[in-house]
């Protein structure tokens, strides 16, 4: 299978963390965009340079700095003499798969020139609209807040993301591993192309024609409500996120090999698409509560639908 060949690549790489391998995988299948969170060295960037080789797309890098403007980002024109015209010059989102560094490091109006290019596939620069490749995939990382020069990400920002992930540090063995094997050789020097832009198109095509009974979508549309009454919750998902929980189950059910969605495949990745679409009140955040929590709590206590249907029962 296609998706395992890609696993075994960006494996060479990235050791130890094969759930996170398989979250990423996911949201890509999904056409969502991934947000990674984690202190600096952790192998974020390598992560996302694995998966554009691996999936043999093109593949730019911003890294973001204080001093980042949007144009960085979205593309200028610039007056050409000889043909007494403006020539639209790309910016970093002209690309498959967009390495977003250190993104809670800029300006929120750097940032927020990403969110047309995220949700929409285009960016608009001096009235022209410009359309990007497809797959346009933005896979982002930053440092925790607090860090030197960080600031929030705007709620906005975040909705775009489809997951919020956090690496962390290697287990001992993997550690002991990294360490044997890393003064050798650069390991991304050995990860081969797997598959194409057009495979993947191709592929995430048909997880958008995995099937969805409507038991399944009241059991999405209740934990989405569920979020939005819950008592340690100010703002809870929006229908973009209870779609994105719709999308993301998809994907999930793919790499699980069927091509229905179950409960169970809503409830794996319900916390990673919605825990960063939360917003805590004030009296849950001084008892030590954290979005996670309130995610697993709401699936926990939210009874799941009885018997699915497949499609081919549907």
């Amino acid at each position: 299978m296609l998706t395992d060949n890609i696993k075994s690549e960006i494996k060479k790489v990235i050791v130890g963390k094969d759930e996170i391998i398989e979250k990423v995988l996911t949201a890509i299948l999904a056409q969502g965009h991934i947000l990674l969170e984690d202190v600096p060295g952790v192998g974020k960037t390598s992560l996302a340079l694995a998966f554009s080789k691996a999936l043999g797309l093109d593949c730019k890098r911003i890294q973001f700095t204080p001093d980042t403007m949007p144009s960085d980002v979205t593309g200028f024109s610039v007056f050409e003499k000889s043909n007494s015209d403006f020539v639209y010059k790309p910016g970093a989102v002209m690309t498959n798969l967009l390495v977003a560094d250190e993104i809670n490091r800029t300006s929120s109006k750097t940032q927020s020139a990403l969110l047309e290019a995220m949700e929409e596939g285009k960016v608009t620069v001096d009235g022209t609209t410009h359309k990007l490749p497809s797959p346009f995939i933005v896979l982002a990382t930053e440092n925790p807040i607090g860090s030197a020069g960080t600031q929030l990400l705007p709620v906005s920002q975040l909705d775009r993301f489809m997951f919020k992930l956090s690496m962390g540090y290697p287990d001992i063995k993997s550690q002991v591993e990294i360490l044997r094997d890393r003064h050798r050789s650069d390991p991304l020097d050995d990860v081969k192309a797997v598959c194409s832009a057009n495979e993947l198109v191709q592929t995430i095509d048909v997880v958008r024609q995995t099937f969805i009974c409507d038991e399944v979508y009241e059991y999405i549309a209740e934990l989405a409500e569920q979020t939005r009454h819950h008592e340690s919750v100010q703002f809870g998902i929006s229908p973009r996120g209870a779609l994105a929980v719709s999308r993301a189950a998809k994907a999930y059910a793919y790499l699980s090999r069927r091509d229905y969605v179950t409960a169970d495949d809503v409830a794996a990745v319900f916390r990673d698409v919605c825990a960063h679409r939360l917003v805590l009140n004030t009296k849950a955040r001084m008892r030590g509560y954290t979005e996670t929590d309130v995610a697993d709590e709401i699936v926990s206590e939210h009874k799941k639908p009885g018997r699915i249907l497949s499609a081919d029962e549907a």
